[in-house]
C-alpha cells in the first residue's frame, strides 16, 4: 500500500500527477482542494476506470473522520448516493476512492436557463430521497449546492459528497436534518429560478433581496405553481412559513419527500452544455434500483438516445437476418465449409512446394482458440420464476418455463401495472436458475417489438425466504433498452447461479404496463 513514485511520508502538496496509491490508483489531475484535502481525478488501473481520490496534507486534523464517513457512506443502500470504492487511513498516505460521476451538475444544466417546473421537481425529489436514505443511516451532507447534484451520462441522479463533505470541513451543527432540508429547498429554488437564495453559489447569481430576505421563488418566476412555491418557502426559507405561506416549516428530508410526493414531476433529461435537450417522447423512468419511489410522476424518453460505446459491439454489427436460427445454421455451415476448403488448398500447395518435408506439428497457441474467440455454450436453465420484489403480485410463476421452452409462440408475462415502473416499485422480473454458478457472457432475448428498459442481474446469493432482497443483492451485469430479438453481450462475463431479467421500464399494453418474454437463452463457458 505504499505511494509511488513519491515517498510515503510526503504531504499531499508534494504529490504530482502520475503518482500511484496502493499501486493501483494513478493520480491524473487535481479537481478541487478543501483546506488540507485534495480531490483528484484519477484512474483505477486494475479496473481501467476513472475514479475520484481524496488525499490529505500531512497533519490534516480530520483524516480519520473523513475515512470513517466514507466507509459509512458505502453502506447506504441507495444507488443515487456516490459510491465509495476504497478508504484507508492505516498507510503513510491515507486516501478515499470514490466514483467519478460523468455527467452534468445542476449548475451545468442551469447554464441553459431555469428548468421547467416538473423537471426541476423530478430532479430535486430524487436528490431528496437519496438524502433521506443517508439520514436513516445517520449520515448527512450539510454542504448541498448545485455542483453536488448530478445527472449522470448513464441516466441516473447522483448526489456527491454525502458524509465526506461534512467530515472534510468539520461541520458540527445542532440540527443537521434542518440544514440538509434547507439545502434541498435551495436546490429547488435554484432549479426553478437560476438564482441561489443565499449569495452566489456554483456560478449562480444570488437571489434578489427583499425586506424579508430573498424574494420567494414565485415572485421571480410567475409560472411556478403554488404547491411548489409553498414547499420552497417552507424548506428554503423556514422563517417565513406560516406567514407568507400556509403550513409549518419543513425541517427533515423525509418530510420534504412527502411534500414533493404531492406535486407532478418528470424525470429530468440531461442537457448538453452546447445545446438544449430535444423534445422527448413518452416512456422513460429512473433506474436507481431502489424500491421506495414515491409520488406521482410522468415519464418521457428521448428517442435519440446516444450510444453507450463509440465502437459498435458484435450485437450492433449483426443484422436482423442473422438472428434467424435457420440462417445462422446456413451461415455457420458455409463458413466452416469455406474454412475447410482454404485449409485443404493451403496444405496441397504446401505439399507440392515442399514434397520432401514432413508435416509440421501445429503449435499449441495456434491450435487452440483464445478465450476471446472460444465458442460459447448454451447453459441449461433448471428452474425459473416470476420475481416481484415486494411480493404483492404473483408475476405468473407457473408460466415462467414458457420463456425458455424453445417455442416463441408461448410467453411469460408480468402482471399489469398502472405505471411503467418507478412509482409502485422499482421493477419486476424473470428469475432464471442455472443450477450451479456459471460464467455468463451472452443472452439471446426475444420480447415484443416495444421498448423495454432492462437490467440483467447475475449472482449467487438468493435468500428464498426473503425475495425482497434479491434485486439489491444481485449485481447489474448489463443495462439498456431492448425491443424484439436482441443478443445481449456481457463484457468480461459475469458469474452466478441466478440470472434476473429485470424490467425497470415497461411499455403500455391494452391500458396497462406489462412485461413479456417470449424466449431467452443463456450462453457462457
Amino acid at each position: 500500500m505504499a505511494l509511488a513514485p513519491v515517498t510515503p511520508t510526503m504531504s499531499t502538496f508534494l504529490i504530482e500527477p502520475g503518482a500511484k496509491l496502493a499501486n493501483r490508483y494513478r493520480l491524473d489531475q487535481v479537481a478541487s482542494q478543501t483546506g488540507g484535502a485534495t480531490r483528484w481525478k484519477a484512474t483505477d488501473e486494475t479496473l481501467a476506470r476513472p475514479v475520484a481520490v481524496w488525499t490529505f496534507a500531512e497533519g490534516f486534523p480530520r483524516t480519520s473522520e473523513v475515512v470513517h464517513a466514507a466507509r459509512a457512506t458505502s453502506r447506504i443502500p441507495d444507488a443515487r448516493v456516490t459510491q465509495v470504492f476504497d478508504a484507508d487511513d492505516t498507510t503513510p498516505t491515507p486516501y478515499v476512492v470514490e466514483e467519478w460521476v460523468i455527467g452534468s451538475s445542476l449548475a451545468d444544466l442551469l447554464a441553459q436557463g431555469p428548468m421547467e417546473p416538473e423537471r426541476a421537481a423530478g430532479l430535486v425529489a430524487e436528490a431528496a430521497e437519496a438524502i433521506a436514505a443517508a439520514h436513516e443511516s445517520g449520515l448527512y451532507h450539510l454542504c448541498l449546492s448545485p455542483g453536488k447534484l448530478m445527472w449522470s451520462s448513464g441516466g441516473a441522479v447522483k448526489v456527491t459528497g454525502i458524509g465526506v463533505d461534512a467530515a472534510l470541513i468539520g461541520t458540527n451543527v445542532q440540527d443537521p436534518a434542518a440544514v440538509d432540508t434547507q439545502g434541498l429547498g435551495s436546490l429547488l429554488y435554484a432549479a426553478l429560478t437560476g438564482h441561489w437564495p443565499g449569495g452566489p453559489q456554483s456560478g449562480l447569481p444570488p437571489a434578489p433581496q427583499g425586506p424579508a430576505g430573498p424574494y420567494p421563488a414565485n415572485q421571480i418566476r410567475t409560472d411556478i405553481t403554488e404547491p411548489l412555491a409553498t414547499i420552497i418557502t417552507r424548506s428554503a426559507q423556514p422563517q417565513l412559513a406560516g406567514q407568507m405561506v400556509p403550513g409549518p416549516p419543513i425541517t427533515t428530508p423525509s418530510a420534504f419527500c412527502a411534500a414533493m410526493a404531492e406535486v407532478p414531476r418528470l424525470i429530468p433529461l440531461p442537457v448538453s452544455q452546447s445545446e438544449a435537450a430535444p423534445e422527448p417522447a413518452q416512456g422513460t423512468s429512473r433506474r436507481t434500483g431502489e424500491f421506495g419511489a414515491t409520488g406521482p410522476r410522468r415519464s418521457e424518453r428521448d428517442n435519440t438516445r446516444e450510444p453507450e460505446r463509440s465502437t459498435p459491439s458484435r450485437t450492433e454489427r449483426r443484422t436482423a437476418q442473422d438472428q434467424s436460427p435457420v440462417r445462422k445454421f446456413l451461415v455457420y455451415g458455409l463458413a466452416i465449409a469455406l474454412f475447410v476448403a482454404v485449409v485443404a488448398g493451403a496444405w496441397v500447395i504446401g505439399s507440392m512446394m515442399n514434397p520432401g518435408e514432413e508435416e509440421a506439428e501445429p503449435k499449441a497457441d495456434e491450435a487452440e482458440d483464445t478465450p476471446e474467440s472460444a465458442d460459447l455454450s448454451v447453459l441449461d436453465i433448471v428452474d425459473s420464476d416470476g420475481f416481484d420484489p415486494l411480493g404483492d403480485h404473483s408475476e405468473h410463476p407457473q408460466n415462467a418455463p414458457l420463456a425458455h421452452d424453445g417455442d416463441p409462440e408461448t410467453v411469460w408475462n408480468t402482471e399489469g401495472y398502472k405505471d411503467p415502473m418507478g412509482l409502485q416499485k422499482s421493477g419486476v422480473g424473470l428469475l432464471l436458475d442455472l443450477g450451479t454458478s456459471q460464467e455468463i457472457h451472452e443472452l439471446d432475448l426475444l420480447v415484443p417489438d416495444s421498448s423495454y428498459g432492462v437490467q440483467i442481474r447475475v449472482g449467487d446469493d438468493r435468500d428464498v425466504d426473503d425475495d425482497a432482497g434479491l434485486d439489491a443483492e444481485l449485481p447489474v451485469a448489463w443495462e439498456g433498452d431492448v425491443s424484439g430479438q436482441e443478443t445481449i453481450e456481457i463484457e468480461d462475463g459475469a458469474e452466478g447461479q441466478y440470472v434476473v431479467i429485470w424490467f425497470v421500464e415497461l411499455p403500455q399494453v391494452d391500458g396497462d404496463y406489462r412485461g413479456t418474454v417470449a424466449e431467452v437463452e443463456v450462453r457462457g463457458i
